[in-house]
């Protein structure tokens, strides 16, 4: 089992995806199958946008173990006013500068939501998100 954490800057779109690329290796490189792979990478993907648009900083923690993985993003910030909205497709809160750059289209948690085995969000007002994608690797 290995966990490693990867920290992620509000507003650094020069920098967003490269934590979700180093999570797709790392999981490749231990064996890890390919349609595994891809779903924990899609939800990096999408956990790290919404940490550099929406956040004031925070971290992807990958655990991997034999029979599950582990996605974890946590962040200071904001917190999300209504979860329940914005787990709707196209509903987005992103600013129209951020949206004028291709993202924001309201895809992120939803997406996260369709590309794992389990997944748990907890958001608290003037606190923060965190945001927990569970994939199993065998059945339990």
């Amino acid at each position: 089992m290995f966990s490693r954490v990867f920290p992620v800057q509000k507003g650094m779109f020069d920098t967003a995806g490269e934590a979700s690329s180093k999570i797709k290796k790392i999981l490749k490189k231990v064996g890890i199958p390919p349609d595994i792979v891809r779903d924990v990478a899609i939800a990096a993907y999408e956990t790290e946008l919404n940490l550099v648009i929406h956040s004031l900083g925070g971290e992807l923690t990958l655990s991997v173990n034999p029979e599950i993985i582990e996605l974890i993003s946590q962040d200071v910030g904001p917190g999300i006013n209504d979860v329940n909205m914005a787990l709707k497709e196209g509903y987005s809160t992103a600013p129209d500068d951020v949206r004028d750059m291709g993202f924001g289209a309201g895809m992120g948690l939803p997406n996260v939501q369709r590309h794992c085995h389990e997944f748990q969000i907890a958001s608290e007002l003037g606190r923060g998100t965190t945001i927990r994608a569970k994939y199993f690797l065998k059945n339990n």
